[in-house]
């Protein structure tokens, strides 16, 4: 029977890092698959790096472990080769690396007052079939459940690995109303937008801590929360999150420390973090700091963790961008999705929801992570549903056993969001190329006008063309209902189709920026032929 689930990882790289040490991360995926298969999965585990591993999925070995593209390619070649159901990627960025995505927000002359990320770091392109490429845009159609099991980067005990997987060898789930008890966080700037997110996450926003008044040093009961959502501040190479006062003062007091937390994470935690770099896997011997955030909520037996590897954008009052996506993973974490499911269906409706996705989008879409194992399921499923499969079985067909059903829903269930990622990918257009036309004069006096607003001394401007949506692309008009009773075929004249003309960036720091907070702030005007809107955003 072919697999469904596929461990992908650099054995070179591994042994690179572990030496004989690497037996142990061996021995500990042995059990995993002997564990997945108590849970009717199949499960195996193949090495990018390995020429039969690779020869069996017609496909070269990949040579240069921190190459993008060979990564690329030899993990389409096996998903390609058995379209499993759960997609692994074993390491740190040190194994196998993220994507270089080209960041659409990004120039060299406007970078100390706008965007600092030249490259987007992503996991996004393995979730897709487009071949390798730079541009996010390419890759608005995810179709695959993924996720990354990652050691430490640069770490030399493999000890951190075992655990790790162990972990995910003995999940258990646990009912949805376990999870709804959650552990939010906001930097007291955003509890208007937090608020938001919890409620339409969890079902309600009470308990929320806002830091400041509280402080980082968290007791014991509330780290006891199965759920942790945290929209704070992040930072670059950082062990902290942090908060900020509600009046938007220059303080960024530690909101939660990786050093504190060690040792008090319950096993089975699941993160969604809405902060800057808050899924970053640095190399703590570079930075000479305790391993990040997500490095030591998994070590602590967490779930998953589903955070942002560069810096990430929210609006302070309202839901955009970060917001979504961590409300989308818990929205289906909740109704019983695996981890990787959850991501694959957040993802799904992000893009969905939007007509357009601006270079804001992009970067949102591209930057946000899963880290933990993609078949691990938090919460329990509901009861399966009403057997509608038969198999052949000594020349009759017989109702499929319910390991059997459950894996053929399983199959239906992925079919289903193949389907809707490759439509999805056809039916959004994209702002990710800089224009060089200058907008209007009424625009850019719209965008001085809220960039003054926002305090902003003296911003950046950047403005974006439309590329339609393929699907769309050639549709000059859209007929609609007006004023029609209920029942009538009758439709009214023909309007010309609501057209994006173009997206306009002003963006600047209204302070300095500082090992704590990136500290952009900024607007972005979408114009279409009949007016505006108008989206305000703040770095996470």
């Amino acid at each position: 029977m072919s697999p469904n689930k596929i461990i992908v990882t650099n054995s070179g790289a591994l042994t690179k890092k572990y030496g004989a040490g690497v037996s142990k991360v061996q021995a500990a995926i042995a059990k995993l698959i002997k564990a997945d298969a108590t849970r009717g999965l199949i499960t195996v585990m193949i090495a990018l790096d390995n020429k039969n591993d690779m020869a069996a999925v017609g496909a070269g070995p990949v040579t240069k472990p921190t190459d993008p593209k060979q990564n690329k390619m030899a993990i389409d070649a096996v998903y390609n080769k058995y379209r499993p159901d759960y997609l692994m990627i074993l390491g740190a960025v040190d194994v196998v690396p993220h994507q270089d995505l080209t960041n659409p927000l990004y120039s060299p002359a406007t970078a100390a007052e706008d965007d600092p990320d030249p490259i987007v770091f992503s996991d996004l392109p393995y979730a897709c079939s487009g071949a390798y490429g730079k541009k996010i845009a390419a890759f608005t159609n995810p179709t695959r459940v993924i996720g990354r099991l990652p050691d430490v980067t640069g770490g030399k005990d493999p000890n951190y690995l075992v655990t790790l997987i162990n972990a995910a060898s003995t999940f258990a789930s646990r009912p949805s109303a376990t999870y709804r008890t959650f552990f939010g966080v906001s930097a007291g700037v955003w509890t208007g937008s937090t608020t938001l997110s919890l409620s339409a996450a969890f079902g309600t926003s009470a308990g929320m801590k806002v830091v400041p008044p509280a402080s980082s040093n968290w007791p014991q009961a509330l780290l006891n929360a199965p759920s942790h959502f945290f929209n704070c501040h992040g930072a670059a190479s950082s062990a902290q999150f942090y908060g900020q006062p509600a009046s938007g003062a220059d303080q960024y007091p530690v909101a939660l420390d990786a050093s504190y937390i060690a040792g008090k994470i319950k096993a089975g935690t699941v993160v969604a973090a809405e902060c800057c770099y808050g899924a970053e896997l640095y190399d703590p011997n570079v930075t000479g700091i305790h391993q990040g955030i997500p490095n030591q909520y998994l070590e602590d037996g967490a779930y998953g963790f589903f955070g942002s590897t560069t810096v990430a954008y929210g609006p302070s009052k309202t839901n955009d961008w970060a917001d979504l996506l961590c409300q989308y993973f818990f929205e289906s974490l909740l109704a019983g999705a695996s981890a990787g499911r959850s991501v694959l269906q957040a993802r799904q409706k992000y893009i969905a929801n939007k007509n357009n996705l601006t270079g804001t989008d992009l970067k949102t879409l591209a930057q946000y992570i899963l880290l933990g194992d993609p078949a691990v399921t938090p919460v329990a499923s509901a009861t399966l549903a009403p057997t509608a499969h038969r198999i052949m079985e000594k020349g009759a067909f017989v109702e499929a056993a319910p390991a059997v059903e459950a894996s053929m829903q399983r199959s239906t269930r992925r079919q289903e969001l193949i389907q809707n990622g490759l439509a999805l990918g056809t039916s959004v257009s994209t702002s990710e190329i800089k224009s060089a036309e200058r907008p209007g004069a009424n625009i850019r006096k719209l965008l001085k006008n809220e960039a003054a607003k926002l305090g902003i001394g003296k911003p950046s401007f950047s403005s974006f063309a439309v590329q339609p949506a393929e699907s769309l692309a050639a549709a000059k008009t859209l007929f609609f209902r007006e004023g029609v009773a209920a029942k009538s075929v009758a439709f009214a004249k023909a309007v010309p189709l609501r057209e994006l003309k173009a997206v306009h960036r002003a963006a600047g720091r209204t302070a300095e920026k500082n090992e704590r907070s990136i500290g952009i702030v900024g607007v972005e005007i979408h114009e279409y032929n009949d007016g505006v809107t108008v989206h305000p955003f703040e770095s996470r």
